[in-house]
């Protein structure tokens, strides 16, 4: 198997298990209470937005494990989606360091754990991505 076609793979699995690990969110952020002094219409977008940022993420991560191969066929529309994840991932990576907080999890041993772990995702997520628009070009 094509190293690309594995790493295709792996992140696709990843990005599957990312996408459920949304599904606790509500919970684990205590978002009713959290949430209480906003409007409806706020809290509801926050609700929508994080059902619809799961599920382009879960579509992707199934794109990449189901049809990793077809990925690195040079289509216009597979150059097109490779820049379209590089794009998505390498923001995504960039407010990891540059937007949220670092008070977030400074000093907090499990919060420090999760920014480093999910520092390392999204490094990863881009990295792949770039060596697929790399593939695609030669």
């Amino acid at each position: 198997m094509n190293d690309l076609v594995l790493h295709l793979k792996i992140i696709g699995i990843l990005m599957i298990l990312l996408s459920l690990v949304h599904i606790g969110f509500p919970s684990r952020f205590k978002w009713k209470e959290e949430f209480a002094p906003l409007t409806l219409l706020s809290r509801q977008i926050m609700y929508v937005h994080t059902f619809f940022v799961a599920l382009v993420v879960i579509l992707n991560g199934v794109l990449c494990f189901l049809l990793a191969d077809e990925l690195l066929e040079r289509t216009s529309v597979n150059k097109a989606l490779a820049w379209g994840m590089l794009i998505f991932w390498a923001l995504r990576c960039l407010f990891q360091f540059f937007v949220y907080s670092p008070k977030l999890w400074r000093g907090k041993k499990f919060e420090t754990l999760m920014h480093i772990l999910f520092s390392g995702v999204w490094i990863y997520f881009t990295f792949v991505c770039v060596w697929l628009v790399k593939a695609l070009s030669e």
